[in-house]
């Protein structure tokens, strides 16, 4: 793809609150206005007036709703609506004063009639953010009128056993599905009557990965099954994918690792329904107490995570850009150091921005051939993330776990130290570390093997879903199939060619709520049992089988065991690469997309050695964008090259660019670049026919002189890429550079 677009394209985008500013007049396709407050319609008009698609985006489970809550929308006192705790408190006042809502039909009603003032003033899509509700809650008066008519019975607090625990998360999550079907459709219908628009509604998300680990219920995978929804945005950033988790006994921050898993699940779903999907980066995190340096080296993590997943091609550049760009924003927050960002960083992320709505999705390849292999993950692994009282109660059946290395601590779960030092096997189970799933994932993926995580229920809704995998690996021990129709497609996978290898020892608790499968005339203890009949296997099957074209291996072992043990996830990496036909012995995952080169290098794994390229290359996480003929990343190292070998035979181009191309032309006698970008230093790399021997820059502000002002201009050419490199100071606005050839 091109630098040149139209803006209709919508591959990029901010949400902003704040109105604009020259600094992040970054000129993306589209801006999400965020927020419904009384100069909306105002903000709305000032973007659309520079030129942007925009839309608009506000929360929905939380946001400046007090005339909802205290009574003076409709008259009535909605406090009881409130999500609250246990002991009567409010859950999520961290975020709002109102804390976060139970979508009662009354809310969602309220919801539609501000959004429609949205679409009076012209916007073309709505984004409804973060359906969330938090595990603590389930107490409020409002969700026990909504338990007993949705059950049919009256409600039972979720601290008292599973099948309680288990019910009120599976309705805090159908609630948010309802909340969203609801306003979607009224408004989409109200667009087209009243103005013959169709309005597209998308649901910006945390990843089904993150929501589980911090224990957050929402609906997630069944949005899928809502035919008013047109997308999603990502939620994945520094701040979900810093949370700490357990490999080889140690407990630390792994960005990258956890990003590529976080971005994998999202890509499911949309994969094969043709809705969009947009992948958010985020320059910072919410946290404002950490440093540049540290900001910069998380965001790469999260951003080539996001790049090595070749089926996504949108993206969000900031969510909040004016927390990154402004001078005023100066970070360590409260520091006597703190300053403004960086100049070189600034420069970066402008190229980056740009540099993201070229991606292509049809045209990649893997490094090392490796085959396609998943990690199963359910929406009922969020339903399942605490225990209760009477399983906790009596631990005694429970093995300890091993010593576990606390390198880095988690970003927001106070006590997690205690649950790992003590060994505790179910306070560790019930950790933000969500070790039944990473050690399932993280010894397949630090073997260099791509792994990614497959949405469960996908199994029964999209006929040949599981098509294309080789390896998939399943656990019930920390989420449940939500029909027996799950296990039979799982068993027509396998007896049609594929290997699933199924990991669990049978102690979760959770086997023991109330289901389908140990309901009916035919029962089971647990749902591993019935997917076993299904494959003709016993029940006390251990080990490895042959079942129709493929196999079936079941270890009787905890998948959290994995994070913990080496010896363990060394053998049961082993086994996988086994299985896959290849030596799961490398440490990196590198991808040639299009014309880019996107490689990440981990460590802890059994390989040290760096990943060397050699060609012509454009550097693209250097904001200068130099050439390379080798690049050389080490493990802990990222790298997103441009491979100007495969454009040999192309006479001119653009390379790279802090400001968006809106018109280029060159030959033999000169170039012309027109383009429009925020206020910063600057630089523009072009291919082109001939050395220039001279260059001028000249930049009509957006606000201020009316007339092009000349700006001073640095040439740098290269000759073996017959690149010119052009740095200036921008000012937002329309820039012209042209140059001339002898």
């Amino acid at each position: 793809m091109p630098y040149i677009r139209r803006r209709e394209e919508e591959r990029t985008c901010v949400q902003e609150s704040a109105p604009l500013l020259p600094e992040t007049d970054f000129g993306t396709d589209f801006v999400c206005v965020y927020g419904v407050g009384a100069d909306m319609e105002e903000r709305i008009r000032k973007y659309r007036d520079r030129g942007y698609v925009v839309h608009l985006m506000t929360g929905i489970a939380w946001g400046g709703y007090e005339d909802f809550i205290e009574g003076r929308w409709d008259g009535r006192d909605h406090r009881d609506e409130i999500q609250r705790s246990r002991d009567g408190s409010i859950t999520g006042e961290f975020v709002h004063s109102t804390g976060y809502i139970c979508p009662s039909v009354a809310y969602t009603n309220f919801l539609i009639e501000k959004l429609k003032k949205a679409v009076d003033a012209g916007v073309v899509a709505i984004h409804v953010e973060e359906p969330e509700y938090l595990n603590p809650a389930g107490y409020s008066e409002a969700f026990k009128r909504e338990y007993l008519l949705f059950y049919h019975e009256p409600w039972v607090a979720p601290h008292e056993n599973v099948d309680a625990h288990y019910k009120v998360a599976r309705l805090k999550a159908w609630l948010y599905r309802r909340a969203i079907e609801r306003v979607s459709q009224e408004l989409r219908e109200y667009a087209l009557a009243v103005y013959g628009r169709v309005l597209r509604f998308y649901v910006p998300t945390h990843s089904l990965l993150n929501y589980t680990q911090w224990k957050v219920m929402s609906p997630e995978g069944t949005l899928t099954d809502v035919p008013s929804l047109d997308g999603y945005k990502a939620q994945i950033w520094m701040g979900t994918s810093r949370e700490a988790n357990v490999y080889n006994g140690v407990y630390k921050e792994r960005t990258f690792e956890t990003a590529f898993l976080e971005y994998g699940v999202m890509q499911e779903l949309v994969r094969g329904t043709g809705r969009t999907m947009w992948f958010d980066n985020d320059p910072i995190e919410d946290r404002p107490d950490y440093g540049w340096d540290s900001y910069r080296y998380n965001y790469v993590q999260t951003l080539v995570g996001s790049l090595l997943q070749p089926r996504i091609n949108r993206f969000q550049c900031a969510p909040w850009p004016r927390r990154v760009f402004s001078p005023d924003m100066k970070y360590p927050s409260g520091a006597p150091d703190a300053t403004p960002i960086p100049e070189d960083y600034r420069t970066l992320l402008m190229n980056i921005f740009q540099f993201l709505g070229t991606l292509e999705t049809d045209d990649f390849e893997y490094a090392g051939e490796m085959p396609e292999a998943g990690v199963f993950i359910s929406d009922t692994a969020m339903f399942q993330r605490d225990f209760p009282d009477d399983v906790l109660a009596d631990r005694s059946g429970y093995a300890p776990v091993g010593k576990i290395d606390l390198v880095s601590h988690a970003n927001y779960e106070v006590g997690l130290e205690k649950a790992l030092t003590t060994g505790d096997r179910l306070d560790f189970y019930q950790s933000l570390a969500l070790p039944l799933f990473y050690g399932q994932a993280l010894p397949l993926l630090k073997g260099g093997l791509p792994v990614r995580p497959v949405q469960l229920e996908n199994v029964t809704r999209y006929p040949r879903y599981l098509d294309g995998y080789k390896l998939l690996v399943l656990s019930y021990e920390f989420m449940k199939p939500q029909g027996a129709d799950v296990n039979i497609a799982l068993a027509n996978y396998v007896r049609g060619g594929g290997t699933l290898v199924y990991v669990g020892d049978g102690v979760d608790p959770y086997h023991k709520i109330r289901s389908w499968w140990n309901t009916g005339a035919n029962s089971y203890p647990t749902a591993l049992e019935h997917l076993l009949e299904q494959l003709g296997l016993p029940a006390d099957a251990n080990g490895e089988y042959a079942c129709g074209k493929g196999r079936f291996v079941i270890l009787r072992q905890s998948p959290a065991d994995f994070c913990v043990e080496k010896d363990l996830s060394d053998a049961y990496r082993k086994l996988a690469g086994e299985l896959l036909g290849v030596k799961l012995d490398k440490n990196y995952i590198s991808l040639r997309r299009g014309d880019y080169r996107i490689t990440a290098v981990m460590d802890e794994c059994e390989s040290a050695e760096p990943f060397v390229h050699t060609g012509l290359f454009a550097d693209m996480l250097d904001p200068r964008l130099p050439i390379v003929t080798e690049k050389t990343v080490r493990p802990g190292e990222y790298a997103v090259l441009y491979d100007l070998d495969r454009i040999a035979g192309r006479d001119s181009g653009i390379i790279g660019t802090s400001i968006r191309a809106e018109e280029f032309s060159a030959d033999e006698n000169g170039f012309t670049f027109k383009g429009r970008g925020a206020s910063c230093e600057a630089v523009v790399r072009l291919k082109l026919p001939a050395k220039p021997s001279e260059v001028t820059v000249t930049v009509t502000p957006a606000e201020g002189a009316p007339a092009p002002v000349s700006v001073p201009a640095a040439l740098e050419w290269d000759e073996k890429s017959s690149t010119a490199l052009i740095s200036f100071k921008n000012t937002a606005g329309l820039t012209v550079i042209e140059g001339g050839s002898r």
